[in-house]
């Protein structure tokens, strides 16, 4: 098995698990790899050191260096936290789809009770919403959240 390090054009990195390079290169090449934070299907493979699984851990081994307490996060720990979010997000809020913006008028004029509510608005409904007092916030989701995620 090959754990290998990938980015996206829009330059989130990522690990992806191959059988081989050839697989890889296949899967690649017919555009079935995509970008778990953005769903781009444009996929470069990153250098990275090779991983080493070794029987028996030494008990003497030393720990793993922590991070200096003020260090910036790293991007990795940024986009997991992104994804924990937007799946917290999903598993709070009801999917209205496509009736996002009535259903949003509907509670903020009191027609139907307070909830969290997700779903698609194009931009001009969102503006609609905006000029009645209504906010909304456009998360984009990444393809894959909305089911299960293995």
């Amino acid at each position: 098995m090959k754990v290998l390090d990938l980015r996206c054009a829009n330059g989130h990195g990522f690990e992806g698990w191959f059988a081989s390079d050839d697989d890889f290169m296949d899967q690649n090449g017919r555009g079935l790899i995509e970008c778990p934070l953005c769903t781009d299907r444009v996929v470069s493979r990153m250098p990275s050191a090779p991983r080493l699984n070794l029987s028996g851990a030494r008990e003497d081994a030393a720990p793993a260096p922590q991070a200096a307490p003020h260090a910036p996060p790293r991007a990795a720990d940024l986009q997991a936290a992104w994804l924990q979010t937007v799946r917290t997000l999903m598993a709070n809020t009801e999917d209205v789809g496509e009736r996002f913006a009535e259903e949003a008028r509907r509670i903020h004029y009191g027609e139907q009770p307070q909830r969290g509510i997700r779903g698609q608005a194009t931009p001009q409904q969102r503006a609609e919403l905006q000029d009645e007092g209504i906010e909304t916030v456009a998360v984009p989701v990444p393809r894959g959240l909305d089911g299960p995620v293995q």
